[in-house]
C-alpha cells in the first residue's frame, strides 16, 4: 500500500499550468469587474455577454456560449438579466423563429463605451511587464495553446497528446482512462462551483 502512495505523482499545483492560467485569468476578470460591478451593477458573465455584442452584434446565445467558453446556463441568465436591464435585446432570426439573435441597446452601448476603454487600459497595465517581443511571442503562445484544446484536450479527449495511451494518474496503459475520471472531475467542480 506504501510503495503505491510513494508512486503516485505529485500535483505541484503552483507549477501547474492549467491552474496557472485559471487564476491568471480570475484575478485579471475580477480587476475588470471591480470598475464595472459597482458603477454598472454587472456581473462578469453579464459583461463578458456585453463584450462579444459589442465586437460583434447579432449572435445567438449560442454563439456567445461558443465564442466565451461560457457555460449555456451562464450565458442564458446573463441574457435574461441584460434584457430585463434593457441593456440587451432579442430579435427573433427570419428563417428560424427558434433562434434569437442578440444585440447592443443604446443603453447596452452606452454601457459597453465606458467599460472599453477600462478594460484596455488594465491590458495595457498587464502586458506592460513584457517587451514588445515578448508581447508577440506570448500572443503565438496563446494562439498555439487554443489550438491544442481545440485539436483535442477540451472535455476530457486525449486524442492529439502524446501518451494518450497511458492512464494519467498511474502510467498504466488504458485508452479510456481520461473519459472515466474526468467526468466525475467535472461534476464534483460544478458542485464546488455552485458553493
Amino acid at each position: 500500500m506504501r510503495s503505491d502512495r510513494a508512486r503516485a505523482p505529485h500535483l505541484a499545483l503552483d507549477a501547474f499550468v492549467p491552474y496557472r492560467l485559471s487564476v491568471l485569468t480570475n484575478r485579471v476578470s475580477g480587476a475588470i469587474a471591480r470598475h464595472y460591478a459597482d458603477r454598472f451593477g454587472l456581473t462578469i458573465p453579464e459583461w463578458r455577454v456585453m463584450a462579444v455584442l459589442g465586437d460583434t452584434p447579432g449572435p445567438s446565445a449560442r454563439d456567445v456560449a461558443a465564442r466565451t467558453a461560457m457555460d449555456k446556463v451562464q450565458v442564458s441568465r446573463a441574457v435574461a438579466s441584460l434584457t430585463a436591464a434593457r441593456r440587451v435585446e432579442r430579435a427573433q432570426d427570419e428563417e428560424d423563429g427558434r433562434v434569437a439573435h442578440l444585440f447592443l441597446t443604446r443603453a447596452g452601448r452606452a454601457v459597453y463605451d465606458e467599460i472599453v476603454p477600462l478594460a484596455l487600459h488594465l491590458e495595457e497595465t498587464l502586458l506592460s511587464a513584457l517587451s514588445a517581443k515578448e508581447r508577440r511571442t506570448f500572443d503565438r503562445l496563446l494562439a498555439k495553446l487554443a489550438r491544442q484544446v481545440q485539436n483535442g484536450v477540451q472535455d476530457g479527449r486525449a486524442d492529439h497528446v502524446p501518451g494518450r495511451d497511458r492512464d494519467v494518474c498511474s502510467g498504466v496503459p488504458d485508452k479510456d482512462a481520461a473519459r472515466r475520471i474526468l467526468p466525475a472531475l467535472r461534476t464534483r467542480r460544478r458542485g464546488q462551483n455552485a458553493k
